[in-house]
């Protein structure tokens, strides 16, 4: 639905992790109300309600995810199949009856459980202030095919991860992002990308402490990520008493706990922080 200016300038004050909500709810009252153009005047209305209405519009976890499976080229690993999952899951768990038996007063949006989800390392969905991040990985491995020596896979690489002799690719692995994109360059088919998954990340979030996500050593499936989100949501109920956030929980002798848990799963070892074995 076409914005007027001023009403695309007054949907950018909204906080972001309600952005979307808020956008959504005022193009479907406009409708509803037979407007062929959101205006101001429709964004202010229908953010007071949903404002004045908040407990209403809490669901207990936010899922959020990238456009990779929209045909970005950028795209790594994709998630869609591990998002469907991890909602159908969430929603299974009754998060936001969780929170109403443990909160105390009304549910705010920051109680909520967040979950983000990115293809590749640019990370447009903003995962790692998530409480659960989840990034596609792709890992270049070097086949018996001759090298052209063409360089296009050293130009790819921002990290410089890649460097060429007069065998062939070289990849420093401890340096790579795992983001494919030194393999989907090389034509010859010298590098190949037959690994791919997920790396994850944990116990991040914005607000007055802001911390970014720790990041689990290696590459894991799609079971095993979705196995380390059950296990992060069964944390999360046994520990929150008062709706807490998962991130301000999660401690950092957790995250080993984790790490211990779950390094014997990755599709890599875990030499360095993303190290091939």
């Amino acid at each position: 639905m076409k914005w007027t200016q001023d009403a695309v300038a007054e949907i950018k004050k909204v906080p972001f992790f309600v952005r979307k909500r808020v956008k959504a709810r005022v193009e479907e009252e406009a409708r509803e109300a037979g407007a062929c153009e959101v205006t101001l005047g429709e964004v202010n209305r229908t953010r007071s309600r949903f404002l004045n209405k908040m407990e209403e519009e809490v669901a207990g976890f936010q899922v959020e995810a990238c456009f990779g499976d929209g045909g970005c080229p950028r795209q790594a690993c994709g998630s869609k199949s591990l998002q469907e999952k991890v909602r159908a899951y969430l929603e299974a768990e009754d998060i936001r009856g969780f929170l109403q038996e443990r909160v105390r007063g009304k549910l705010k949006f920051h109680h909520e459980l967040r979950v983000a989800f990115a293809d590749c390392p640019n990370a447009c969905s903003q995962p790692q202030i998530r409480d659960i991040c989840i990034i596609g990985a792709m890992v270049p491995e070097i086949t018996e095919t001759p090298c052209t020596q063409c360089g296009a896979c050293v130009a790819a690489c921002a990290e410089q991860a890649v460097t060429l002799t007069e065998s062939g690719p070289v990849l420093d692995m401890d340096a790579c992002l795992v983001c494919g994109r030194c393999v989907k360059v090389c034509k010859p088919g010298t590098l190949a990308g037959f690994r791919k998954g997920y790396r994850v990340l944990l116990g991040g979030r914005l607000g007055r402490h802001p911390r970014l996500a720790m990041e689990l050593p290696g590459i894991y499936d799609e079971e095993t990520a979705f196995e380390i989100v059950r296990h992060c949501v069964a944390f999360y109920k046994a520990r929150s008493t008062d709706g807490e956030r998962f991130s301000r929980l999660f401690t950092e002798a957790d995250f080993h706990e984790v790490v211990v848990r779950f390094r014997d799963r990755s599709l890599i070892a875990a030499g360095g922080s993303r190290a091939a074995g």
